[in-house]
């Protein structure tokens, strides 16, 4: 697994940012190369085309179009968006003020949660009339229907779609749905985590093995759904959720409990890796405080990684919520982690593990690969 957040420029070597698109110090172009897991400084060739070492690349046409991507594909590749702009099926009207905006951010925290989800090994493929198991995007935004209603866009999945209100990349609007949800975490790449956990869901338990263990620890998801959102939003979450619940809103149903907890585990993934590939540690001048050093190896340690990640993840948060509220915010890391939800947690890694190691197991097995 690679570091997340701290890339250098394949040619000078200087510091660059997952978001960048030109090396501030040698000026070369800079894209990421999913097919690498590397973002890469590109020589560009008489011909137009790019390279890194001896591949040679072409810019995602979001690049080239509108400055929205700073993934690449190669050259070879018939398609002329890149692996994640293809996944976006709808995009919000650009002939609107601000929609431009908005799908930057958008596709910027999209890249993020793929990003993640490519280096975890998990599957992603786009969905098409072939392939009905795949994952598509709309980021769609709420308006006035012909009968002069007003027809609001759910963020949301449905078997494999995942839509978003594009209002969510709007600072000023999400501060004030967390407030009125009661929410005390609510980010954009936070609605892709959880949203796509649906579809793993989906991919990973439902009709699998694992479905009797999903229904011990969270419940039986084929109780009424829409009954439980309604309840929830009608009652608000049970007396003392903190106990089994990572979040108010993971309380509503096992499905919603489910995604709030693989988006937390991805939550974790990423601020750990980006907390060894800094190189971060914690060595208080008391024994009886906090400390952390993550190992290197952590996250690819089967299911014991689990337990180191936890062991490194309460220091870290602990020293993370001691710096915002120095300066002056709410902490940084809002949560409490009961039993039962590391519990849940482990499911969640558990089954993300798994996945990981049955496929190996039916090549040796079945001569696949």
């Amino acid at each position: 697994m690679h570091p997340m957040k701290t890339f250098h420029c394949t040619h000078c070597q200087n510091l660059v940012f997952f978001e960048n698109v030109r090396c501030l110090n040698c000026q070369h172009e800079l894209a990421y190369l999913p097919d690498q897991l590397l973002m890469a400084a590109l020589d560009l060739s008489d011909d137009g085309s790019r390279h890194h070492g001896d591949r040679a690349y072409k810019l995602c046409a979001n690049n080239t179009r509108h400055q929205i991507c700073n993934w690449a594909l190669p050259l070879e590749d018939p398609e002329a968006l890149c692996r994640s702009c293809r996944l976006t099926h709808v995009i919000p009207d650009l002939s609107e003020p601000g929609n431009e905006e908005a799908w930057r951010r958008l596709e910027i925290a999209k890249r993020r949660l793929l990003y993640t989800i490519l280096t975890l090994g998990l599957p992603l493929s786009g969905k098409t009339a072939s392939n009905p198991t795949g994952v598509e995007f709309e980021f769609l935004k709420d308006s006035a229907a012909p009968n002069g209603d007003w027809s609001r866009v759910l963020t949301g999945h449905d078997n494999g779609l995942i839509t978003i209100n594009i209002a969510e990349a709007d600072d000023v609007h999400r501060e004030q749905q967390r407030t009125r949800q009661h929410e005390p975490y609510r980010t954009l790449l936070g609605h892709f985590r959880h949203e796509i956990g649906h579809y793993y869901w989906d991919r990973l338990v439902l009709d699998r093995p694992r479905q009797h263990e999903f229904r011990q620890l969270f419940g039986d998801e084929s109780s009424d759904y829409q009954a439980a959102l309604d309840r929830h939003y009608r009652d608000g979450p049970p007396a003392n959720w903190e106990n089994d619940f990572i979040s108010a809103y993971a309380s509503t149903h096992p499905w919603e409990d489910w995604a709030e907890s693989w988006a937390h585990v991805l939550h974790m993934i990423d601020a750990l890796e980006t907390a060894e590939s800094v190189g971060v540690s914690i060595k208080p001048s008391r024994p009886d405080e906090p400390a952390l050093v993550i190992a290197a190896a952590t996250f690819e340690a089967g299911l014991a990684g689990f337990d180191a990640m936890i062991r490194a993840w309460l220091p870290l948060t602990y020293a993370l919520n001691n710096f915002t509220r120095g300066l002056g915010l709410a902490d940084g890391y809002p949560f409490v982690l009961s039993e039962r939800v590391v519990g849940k947690l482990r499911f969640v890694y558990d089954t993300i593990q798994q996945h990981l190691i049955q496929p190996c197991q039916a090549s040796v097995a079945g001569g696949l690969r």
